[in-house]
């Protein structure tokens, strides 16, 4: 699997806002956690593609200006993180984990904690 061109796409599918786009990256029984989805959904484990594609629907509708630049991707076996920074100028990173079919099975988001907060 060429990890970087799937970074650049994912980029892009983000970047689109289009839905289907996304979720094709993901298999159907994705594994996603973040702490931001805890405020939009009260829980920060997502599992199954349907709920995430419903969470991530919600997501996409309160922040209509969405958008990422990539700035670094991690190569591991059989797993990326890429690091990016959203429109507001906060990084992240997503930790992604491919099955043998080269969809995600388990993802992570990590977002940056201001300096002021440590």
């Amino acid at each position: 699997m060429d990890y970087a061109a799937f970074a650049v796409e994912w980029e892009a599918a983000w970047n689109s806002h289009a839905i289907d786009r996304i979720m094709a990256h993901y298999a159907p029984d994705v594994v996603f956690r973040s702490r931001k989805a805890m405020r939009l959904v009260g829980q920060g484990e997502i599992r199954g593609r349907d709920a995430l594609r419903d969470y991530w629907t919600k997501a996409l509708d309160q922040q209509p200006g969405l958008s990422f630049i990539v700035t670094n991707v991690f190569i591991g076996h059989a797993m990326i993180v890429i690091t990016y920074r959203n429109q507001n100028d906060v990084e992240a990173a997503e930790t992604l984990l491919f099955g043998p079919d080269g969809l995600v099975i388990e993802a992570s988001a990590c977002h940056r904690v201001p300096s002021h907060s440590l």
